[in-house]
């Protein structure tokens, strides 16, 4: 951050950020409910700051947002997507950018735990079957991590 204007102002957002999808063994995942701009149901994201590497993000934002902090449990699942950011996020980012890179990452757990909120960016956290989570998600990036998630444990595998 720096002054401009005699006014505290943040500097502009990355336009990088990760989509952290975590799940237990038996196929439930959690989910985060995003405070602002608007109310929706999201797994674990965040931007990255100048400067970092995406697997120190979805470490810094995993535990942020959740209190989990095992990072031999994240697994960089070596997919990117680049998505249209929305409008409504538009204003934090430099002027121009209208597109954000979203790196995918995962982290399984044998059962569904109580986690701690960071309540400044969410409301609520609840664990669903994978399908209901892919039918609550907002975003299409989100959706389709959990739908190929989805696909490897069907196959008996485990993305982690």
């Amino acid at each position: 951050m720096h002054l401009a204007r005699s006014k505290l102002v943040a500097a502009p957002r990355r336009p990088e950020s990760v989509l952290v999808v975590v799940y237990t063994d038996d196929g439930q995942v959690l989910l985060l409910q995003r405070r602002s701009p608007f109310e929706f149901w999201q797994s674990v994201t965040g931007s990255l700051d100048p400067g970092e590497h995406h697997e120190d993000t979805a470490q810094r934002e995993l535990a942020e947002e959740t209190g989990l902090v095992d990072r031999d449990r994240l697994l960089d699942r070596k997919l990117s997507r680049t998505f249209v950011i929305d409008p409504r996020w538009r204003d934090r980012y430099a002027k121009g950018v209208t597109e954000n890179t979203e790196h995918e990452w995962h982290y399984r757990l044998a059962g569904a735990v109580d986690i701690k909120l960071d309540d400044s960016e969410h409301t609520a956290f609840r664990w669903l079957p994978i399908d209901e989570a892919i039918d609550a998600v907002w975003s299409w990036t989100n959706k389709e991590a959990l739908r190929a998630l989805q696909a490897e444990l069907r196959r008996g595998g485990h993305a982690v």
